[in-house]
């Protein structure tokens, strides 16, 4: 009899090399070595790609096992815990379809559609939840099988997931994964973890017209995220929600299916006609405090738009009789080598510290004050603060648009009075989801962007931006996020169509990331991600876009 062929694994928890018999699963590597993270290991990294622990090697490779507090382990879970809340929801009420929103207020915002009972919104919650707990307490396997598509087709018909029809439609390929949870089937862009067991911590509330699925915290699997009342944030979201209705293009499916009809031009002057005016409202809200306000401080994440919002929100102002100045946050970075820096030791360009505060304000109100000021500029290539002969003086109908990170944070025009700022919030918020049980996380949108950017006009590579992301995300959670709700207003710079447009340019900059290095395994995610999305051309798209940010063709200077 011929010997079983045996294959070298390392893993680098153990740091160790050793032989395993031809298709051995990661579960029986980790029984073998006695794998012990601290948590329940939920998948792992095979050559740096994400695989579940059913997986079977069949070559050499090189493990990490992964838990929640890896970001692809808490995808894992949340995917999961998505489709135990979608099968409790099938099992309570199968006649109405759940459709998961937005994360919000330190949770991910679920609904059930056109649910009218006796009982109340309390009740209803509170039985899901218990369903939730008793399928958990089941373990009950997630099952996942590769199957023809025009076989999903028929399936996903069957359980009403007409979305995902669409989807998979658009989609043109000839298999497609399906999850199966005992007696119900689901779709899912990336993987689950082994079974119900494993999500022992979660918490679902009532919440507005729906519902929060609370997850653990991030550090601690141990410990539930406490909810943050995010009111604002959920009311640009319920705003961007009529918009899709308005639009007609509520997930990915219809917009590829608009894109395939010819009809994606009418969708990109529809979206942006909606952004110009909402933009002209927060001019009016603006000028109906004119004698009072002086300076609007725009503040939000990176790659948020935060630049040609403030360029197009001074035309608006314009239009009004006001006579903007607009001026960039950046301009007050303190020299390289008062930098604060991260706990990696790089350099912290997201703490406020990074600025020159006592300057900032200073200069703020010197201008008010009808006084000329020297205005700095700052150099990135040699990490100095200089001046250019540049000077700055506020006349009559003047006011001021300055964008940075830190608008928002007090400490940052902490000398300013109150009454003469107007703040706005902006981050890309993006209304659009792959499906009723697939959302599309803000943050991938905004890495998409900045990924994009980076290479056109600071050559950077895809890895380079995947390296510095966790950092940035860091420190918008710090610095950024706690203060949005300060604002007076929020907008959302998301437009419906343009991942369609940036997958164009993202793509062929993700598949440069080599397989060696850590951030392949989100190259990939992502690559996955857009696979779901088709092409949209650029041309119809106008030069003052907030995409052109992102871009090129815009009419603004960024200079």
């Amino acid at each position: 009899m011929k010997p079983l062929k045996k294959i070298n694994i390392y893993c680098e928890n153990t740091k160790t090399e050793k032989s395993y018999p031809f298709g051995t699963t990661l579960q029986d590597i980790i029984a073998d070595q006695q794998i012990d993270t601290g948590y329940p290991i939920l998948g792992a990294m095979v050559n740096n790609t994400l695989k579940e622990l059913d997986y079977l090697i069949y070559k050499p490779k090189t493990i990490r096992f992964i838990d929640y507090r890896h970001p692809d382990g808490r995808r894992m879970y949340l995917r999961s815990l998505s489709l135990v809340l979608f099968k409790a929801a099938v099992d309570l009420y199968p006649h109405h379809k759940l459709k998961i929103e937005h994360a919000v207020s330190k949770g991910l915002y679920c609904e059930l559609e056109n649910l009218i009972t006796e009982e109340t919104h309390v009740e209803v919650v509170s039985k899901l939840k218990k369903r939730m707990r008793e399928i958990i307490e089941l373990d009950l396997p997630f099952e996942r099988e590769e199957i023809r598509t025009e076989v999903a087709l028929r399936i996903f018909k069957e359980f009403d997931l007409d979305d995902k029809c669409t989807l998979m439609s658009t989609r043109r390929q000839f298999y497609s994964s399906v999850y199966k949870l005992d007696d119900v089937v689901n779709y899912f862009y990336g993987y689950l973890i082994p079974s119900t067991g494993y999500l022992k911590h979660f918490d679902l509330v009532k919440y507005y017209e729906g519902m929060l699925l609370v997850m653990p915290r991030n550090d601690n699997p141990d410990r539930l995220e406490e909810i943050v009342i995010q009111n604002k944030l959920f009311e640009i979201f319920r705003e961007f929600k009529e918009w899709v209705e308005i639009i007609g293009v509520p997930n990915v499916g219809q917009l590829n299916m608009a894109t395939q009809n010819g009809k994606i031009g009418e969708i990109i002057k529809i979206s942006e006609a909606l952004q110009e005016k909402k933009m002209a409202c927060i001019a009016e809200m603006i000028h109906k405090k004119k004698e009072d306000v002086k300076v609007v401080l725009i503040s939000g994440p990176s790659s948020s738009g935060k630049t040609t919002f403030a360029k197009r929100l001074s035309v608006q102002l314009s239009v009004i009789g006001f006579k903007p100045i607009v001026l960039s946050m950046d301009n007050y970075f303190v020299d390289r080598e008062h930098t604060p820096r991260d706990k990696n030791g790089n350099y912290d360009f997201e703490n406020p510290h990074a600025l020159d505060i006592k300057l900032f304000n200073e200069n703020m109100l010197d201008l008010f004050d009808g006084k000329e000021i020297k205005l700095p500029k700052f150099s990135f290539s040699e990490g100095k603060r200089f001046y250019d002969g540049t000077t700055l003086q506020m006349g009559k109908n003047s006011i001021l648009l300055v964008e940075g990170i830190h608008g928002l944070n007090p400490m940052v025009s902490e000398m300013i009075p109150g009454k003469r700022k107007f703040k706005v919030y902006v981050s890309a918020l993006t209304p659009l989801s792959i499906d009723s049980s697939n959302r599309i996380p803000t943050t991938d949108n905004r890495l998409i962007r900045r990924m994009v950017r980076d290479s056109l006009y600071r050559n950077y590579s895809a890895l380079d931006t995947l390296r510095r992301w966790p950092s940035v995300r860091e420190g918008e959670e710090t610095h950024i996020f706690p203060f949005q709700e300060e604002a007076d207003v929020m907008f959302n710079t998301a437009l419906l169509f343009e991942l369609g447009v940036l997958k164009r340019w993202a793509e062929p900059l993700l598949q440069q990331v080599p397989p060696n290095v850590p951030e392949y395994s989100e190259a990939r995610r992502l690559i996955k991600f857009l696979s779901y999305i088709l092409p949209i051309a650029e041309k119809e798209i106008p030069p003052t876009s907030i995409l052109r940010e992102f871009l090129d063709g815009s009419s603004f200077d960024y200079s």
